[in-house]
């Protein structure tokens, strides 16, 4: 579909842009000298500065040998399944009764292979089970197999004082204390452990209104909704925002929640390359262009969604970039900020904070409390309108159970912390911290020749283990010299790129991360996994191409 008369095509719409004069320039610096936009020849233009991220690739030799692992693995496998057919090996899985041997398999069982062979020799090192608050420090069950990991039997042995840098607790708002939980002991005994009841119906409570309104202060918006569950958040919400004749683009690397609320809304699914702005911006022009398939007809809505900081690979979304493509093609923008709101920018307020940019950019904000807050559930906050609109069509309004009132109080008095209104400036201090502790970790591990993922400012920091022996090893030795990882591998990652995921804390002391460095100084030795040689990656990074034209 040309466009002859320069204006911008929008959804199937076209839109023209009155252009100010050549004589007529403005400048809007933002914070932390991310963005500037300037108005030049009238056109309006986004530069940025190099975003600092790292996505190195490994060495050739590490890529070989660790397909060369999973390929005797798999062959193993196939060894071992011809073995329990027959008999000579006991089946410890699920299996389908004699007498359903003619149905459709119930447990999938080709499907399972990957987790029946190779998942189950290194299963110890998930589900650990902690027996204390998830502080700098945690107590933790243990618990030993005696049939290779099938099943597991507890000893009765606590293992004390585990450093714990597997948890989101990234501000420590969620360790025990019991002078800033006094109120929230004290709304346990007014309302009780929960509502019964959802919020359409009897289950909208006063401190359900107190703590809409402050999130909405807090992040600078008109308005905010909560709900009790942060998954549920993203897959029950998106479906009322979106559906049939709508088109969604997705990142690649989007969280299961995110993918899962996109699939049940109907709509039509494109995925574009983590980070890449060119490829979204393709992707816009296409849909734009040609419209639905078949019909041709312009889509209802065009849907970006998005994460502030992305779980697995610890990358900053280029917020500037896309809200540029948004504001050019006439898309909606719904950003996830599960990680990064309270973790990231000056006073923790999320990203657009970060790269200094209005909220009233963003169309949807989405985050959960349970990573910086210390609670649970999650937010929809936005436009009035939006949220008015959530209220009466959200899934999650109508049917689920309202958000329980002491996991609210925990929420409330954790913000006002955040936003020093409980008359301290400790919360705005957790927050320095957390960038101190950040910068200071990941610097460490570069030093040391490891190869870790992620924005310089994301506090998860995955660490690169690639061989699947070398997880089990890794998390196994580490939980030795006391000190709890979260390891991550196929299919939550591509086959090749297992890592070990660090969350670093406010509550982590300079004592507590040198010993974890120390220890990890001395795992990357061992297990020779310092593979960093400082090349530049072939992952997706940000493009030179920043001529997005805005509309005034």
């Amino acid at each position: 579909m040309a466009n002859p008369g320069g204006g911008t095509v929008c959804n199937g719409s076209l839109h023209n842009h009155k252009k100010q004069s050549n004589g007529s320039q403005s400048r809007n610096c933002t914070k932390n000298g991310i963005v500037k936009e300037a108005q030049q020849n009238g056109k309006l233009h986004v530069y940025d500065k190099r975003i600092v991220e790292s996505f190195e690739e490994a060495p050739l030799h590490v890529m070989v040998f660790t397909y060369m692992g999973y390929g005797i693995g798999t062959l193993f496998g196939y060894l071992r399944d011809f073995l329990r057919n027959w008999g000579i090996e006991k089946c410890n899985a699920a299996v389908e009764r004699d007498e359903q041997k003619d149905f459709v398999p119930l447990y999938q069982d080709f499907e399972n292979f990957y987790k029946r062979n190779l998942y189950m020799r290194i299963r110890d090192n998930w589900n650990r089970p902690i027996c204390s608050a998830p502080g700098p420090r945690f107590d933790m069950m243990e618990r030993v197999s005696d049939d290779y990991n099938w099943t597991f039997r507890f000893t009765g042995r606590i293992i004390k004082d585990v450093i714990n840098m597997g948890s989101y607790n990234f501000l420590g708002l969620a360790a025990k204390d019991n002078e800033y939980l006094m109120t929230v002991k004290d709304v346990l005994e007014k309302y009780g452990p929960g509502v019964a009841s959802t919020r359409h119906e009897m289950g909208t409570l006063d401190k359900h209104k107190e703590l809409e309104d402050l999130v909405a202060k807090f992040l600078g918006v008109e308005a905010a909704m909560v709900f009790g569950m942060g998954f549920a958040t993203n897959s029950m919400n998106i479906p009322a925002l979106v559906g049939k004749g709508c088109l969604i683009l997705s990142d690649e690397l989007n969280h299961t929640s995110v993918v899962l609320g996109a699939r049940l809304s109907g709509a039509t699914i494109r995925t574009f390359k983590h980070n890449n702005i060119q490829n979204l911006e393709k992707l816009l022009r296409d849909a734009v262009i040609y419209g639905q398939p078949r019909t041709h007809r312009a889509w209802k809505k065009i849907l970006i969604l998005v994460e502030g900081i992305y779980s697995m690979e610890g990358s900053i979304v280029h917020l500037p970039q896309i809200i540029a493509l948004k504001k050019k093609y006439k898309a909606y923008l719904y950003i996830d900020e599960a990680h990064s709101i309270g973790s990231l920018g000056p006073t923790g307020r999320g990203v657009t904070e970060f790269f200094g940019i209005d909220p009233g950019e963003v169309d949807v904000y989405m985050g959960t409390f349970t990573k910086s807050f210390g609670a649970a559930g999650g937010y929809l906050a936005g436009r009035k309108d939006l949220v008015d609109y959530l209220r009466a069509y959200s899934h999650s309004a109508v049917y689920a159970t309202s958000m329980s009132p002491p996991i609210a109080e925990q929420i409330i008095r954790s913000m006002k912390l955040i936003m020093g209104l409980d008359g301290t400036t400790k919360g705005l201090q957790r927050v320095q911290q957390l960038a101190k502790n950040t910068r200071y970790f990941r610097q460490r591990l570069r030093e040391m020749g490891f190869i870790i993922y992620g924005n310089e400012n994301s506090s998860i920091v995955p660490l690169l283990l690639y061989m699947p022996g070398k997880v089990a090893a890794f998390a196994r030795h580490l939980l030795e010299k006391k000190i709890g990882v979260v390891v991550v591998g196929f299919p939550a990652t591509p086959l090749a790129e297992a890592r070990a995921r660090f969350c670093v804390s406010a509550a982590h002391t300079r004592e507590m991360l040198d010993t974890v460095l120390e220890a990890l100084d001395e795992m990357g030795d061992l297990l020779q996994l310092k593979y960093s040689r400082h090349r530049k990656s072939v992952h997706p990074k940000l493009y030179n191409e920043t001529s997005f034209e805005l509309k005034d």
